[in-house]
């Protein structure tokens, strides 16, 4: 099994139990980098699989929270080596399926090919590039898939139904269902048309549907998860994070509603 194989089976596994997949997104080294793999082994202890957020100084899909963690692990030093280095000291020790949340120019200073390589070495499975057009992603999905990693693709409720058809069959490990055509981090709630927009995106998906945004409680999960294979929870925890407060009791409570 590929690692993008390997992430869709973790989330499909969860909702063949009877309950979606929680997706935790933490920003790696945040609130400090010497804290990093204690967190993530927390929060891969329960979620099916884990989003890692590689700090970045323009995050432009992501509200105040998530800028303000990327912000501080910038300042504290954390880059994607780091990341690869701290993750490569834990080998073998962390189960759930890794991906990484990375806007475009990290991955390109780094190179595709050297991506590829390093990120299957430190068992990371997928990529999502949120500033990435689809139209201007060949040179790195070829890099990715020829060493059997994901390009997860998002799709929102504006996505035209031809478009919204080409990302779910062009998408490998999950496909990102952003719930709203905003920002992360809202305490508006899910929109009341969530129920349609979902169903259609699984319709059109051979591969599990997770969905994210502005997903904050037990309620939220149990919503999506009637539609969707999965949840993604982010903002919600790295605010928790930011407290100082264990991220275990949270995640289980979001998934035993």
């Amino acid at each position: 099994m590929n690692p993008h194989e390997r992430l869709s089976a973790a989330i499909s596994a969860a909702k063949d139990s009877g309950r979606p997949a929680l997706v935790p997104f933490i920003t790696a080294g945040y609130p400090e980098p010497k804290d990093f793999i204690a967190t993530l082994k927390d929060v891969a202890s329960v979620g099916d699989a884990v989003e890692l957020g590689i700090p970045f100084s323009d995050p432009m899909a992501d509200g105040m929270t998530i800028q303000r963690s990327s912000f501080v692990a910038l300042q504290k030093g954390v880059s994607l080596k780091w990341i690869f280095e701290q993750l490569d000291s834990v080998q073998g020790e962390i189960d759930a399926p890794l991906v990484m949340m990375s806007y475009l120019n990290p991955l390109l200073a780094f190179g595709y090919d050297a991506l590829a390589e390093r990120a299957v070495a430190a068992g990371v499975c997928g990529f999502i590039v949120p500033d990435l057009p689809f139209e201007e992603s060949d040179e790195i999905r070829q890099a990715l898939e020829a060493k059997g990693l994901g390009l997860i693709q998002l799709v929102t409720p504006a996505t035209p139904d031809a478009r919204l058809k080409r990302l779910c069959e062009a998408s490998r490990g999950f496909v990102y269902a952003v719930t709203i055509t905003g920002i992360t981090g809202g305490d508006a709630g899910l929109p009341a048309d969530l129920t349609e927009y979902l169903d259609k995106v699984a319709s059109f998906s051979p591969i599990p549907v997770c969905s994210g945004f502005g997903i904050r409680s037990p309620e939220d999960v149990a919503a999506v998860g009637k539609h969707a294979a999965g949840a993604i929870v982010g903002s919600a925890l790295v605010e928790l994070l930011e407290r100082s407060e264990d991220p275990k009791p949270f995640l289980n409570s979001l998934i035993a509603f």
